[in-house]
């Protein structure tokens, strides 16, 4: 599974322009890391599609991408309406990627 996260938006929108995006290979990490990113991916695909109510306007919104056996899901939601299972995987995900 290789799974790429970028940050859009928000008020400092303008440092993150042009950056690339993070990515991860779980071909790097350990059976257990990779179970456990495995275990969090199932858990927020499923809020990443709901909309929440939300207040900011400059919020920043966040894109995770997952690629495996082919098939490719995007998960985006917004830092003010961002669900627990959402903010758990992208926590995890800031710990273990690295820019590329």
């Amino acid at each position: 599974m290789r799974v790429t996260w970028e940050a859009q938006g928000g008020q400092a929108a303008a440092i993150r322009l042009g950056l690339p995006p993070k990515v991860l290979d779980t071909d790097a990490l350990t059976e257990s890391a990779a179970g456990e990113l495995d275990r969090l991916v199932s858990a927020a695909a499923p809020e990443a599609g709901r909309e929440r109510p939300s207040r900011a306007r400059d919020a920043m919104s966040h894109t995770i991408t997952v690629e495996d056996g082919g098939r490719s899901t995007t998960l985006t939601q917004s830092e003010a309406a961002m669900s627990p299972a959402f903010a758990a995987l992208l926590g995890w995900l800031e710990k273990h990627t690295v820019e590329h």
